[in-house]
């Protein structure tokens, strides 16, 4: 079926922008390799945990629909890469399902396509990784008989008030004709197009959009083990800071750093900056355990044999999305302890550590009233945390989200 669009890669990146070219009237394929992605999309659920049901529902009575046959690649004016760039070992993105994505497009590439990667990935990518395999393998070249850009992707999940209709797109072609294909396309579905001088300007952006949010966030997660050690209140310095109207944006501390946008690292990146911050916001869950033995200790109790419950195991409220959350790390630090672990989070009906399953609470009340120390990993608005700060023997809040004096603070 032909198709103004193929999104290639429908995960957290690549069906929200499915999405919104689909609201816009665009004529749009998915594809992607796994069956259980494609067959369950099609039959209306979603594989993101921030889009719902009845989002996919709306695309696919408006003509879109998902598919393993990369023949249908060939048939679109626009291809979108959306792989996965997850860390590798050296802490660099993980670029495989990129250049697989790339070798299948190759195989079915038309003159006069635009391409554009939209992957987090290193600067550099698009010419030295992306460019090669699609020429080598269309037998076209890039910037004469194809469009090649790269758009950093931008994504605030759960948030329906930030959205890609109303989120600025950065956009960098090989030539100045390939920006203006890209941003004639990324002109139909959102409202403002910048224009990067270059692919690797664009990479570098997103880049330094990842890396800002990781030094911040390192920052203040620093300040707040300052804090607790010199019996200062963090959250009342971050509430009286942030009453500053110019040269400071307040971040909040926690229990470490989740979510999919991890900062580009590895020897290419030496940002010495960002390895610090990951350095920092590393070692947070580790704090946190440390935080329930020495307040497990105060009240005369060890961690070994402790009745410990984590209450929400998400990398953000409100979400169920798991991925890159601290509550994991903490668990099986606290476990390897010797610690009787359960936990609750509304939006993980199931949970396992060291491959065996942690007991959920049913009961939450019960369950914290029961337990020795209960840690707040995650402030989901469902949780009443007076309440629940009443009924706890114990309650450890990474978050701040406690009323002063009712809980332990980070």
């Amino acid at each position: 079926m032909p198709a103004d669009l193929a999104v290639i890669g429908l995960r957290h990146v690549g069906l929200p922008l499915a999405q919104a070219a689909t609201a816009a009237g665009i004529g749009v394929i998915g594809y992607d390799t796994d069956p259980a992605v494609t067959d369950g999309v099609n039959a209306g659920r979603s594989p993101v945990e921030w889009l719902a049901a009845a989002d996919i529902r709306r695309m696919l009575a408006a003509g879109f629909r998902a598919t393993g046959d990369p023949a249908v690649l060939g048939r679109a004016r626009t291809a979108v890469i959306c792989a996965p760039t997850p860390p590798g070992a050296d802490l660099a993105p993980d670029l495989t399902a990129v250049t697989e994505a790339a070798r299948t497009l190759a195989a079915h590439l038309r003159p006069h396509t635009t391409v554009v990667l939209e992957s987090t990935a290193a600067p550099g990518t698009t010419e030295d990784v992306l460019r090669p395999i699609l020429e080598n393998g269309s037998g076209l070249r890039a910037g004469r008989d194809f469009h090649l850009a790269y758009s950093p992707h931008r994504a605030d999940p759960g948030r329906r008030d930030r959205v890609i209709a109303n989120t600025p797109k950065v956009i960098g072609g090989l030539t100045p004709a390939c920006t203006e294909a890209a941003a004639a396309f990324y002109g139909r579905i959102t409202d403002r197009v910048v224009r990067a001088r270059g692919p690797r300007e664009a990479e570098a952006a997103k880049l330094l959009e990842a890396v800002y949010r990781h030094v911040n966030i390192a920052l203040v997660n620093e300040m707040a083990v300052f804090c607790h050690e010199s019996g200062i209140d963090v959250w009342d310095v971050i509430r009286c800071a942030e009453t500053k109207p110019f040269g400071f944006q307040p971040f909040r501390p926690g229990p470490g750093v989740g979510g999919h946008d991890v900062p580009p690292a590895g020897p290419a990146l030496p940002l010495r900056m960002a390895d610090l911050a990951r350095q920092v916001n590393s070692r947070m869950p580790r704090y946190v355990v440390q935080r329930c033995a020495a307040l497990l200790n105060e009240h005369g109790k060890s961690v070994r044999g402790a009745r410990i419950l984590l209450l929400g195991v998400t990398y953000k409220a409100d979400l169920g999305d798991q991925e890159g959350a601290p509550a994991r790390e903490i668990g099986a630090r606290l476990l390897d302890l010797g610690a009787t672990l359960g936990y609750h989070d509304p939006y993980v009906p199931e949970w396992r550590l060291h491959d065996r399953p942690v007991p959920r609470a049913d009961s939450l009340w019960e369950a914290a009233a029961d337990a020795d120390l209960t840690v707040l990993l995650q402030h989901h608005r469902t949780y009443d945390l007076q309440g629940l700060a009443v009924k706890a023997q114990l309650l450890l809040d990474t978050r701040g989200a406690t009323p002063t004096g009712t809980a332990a603070r980070l």
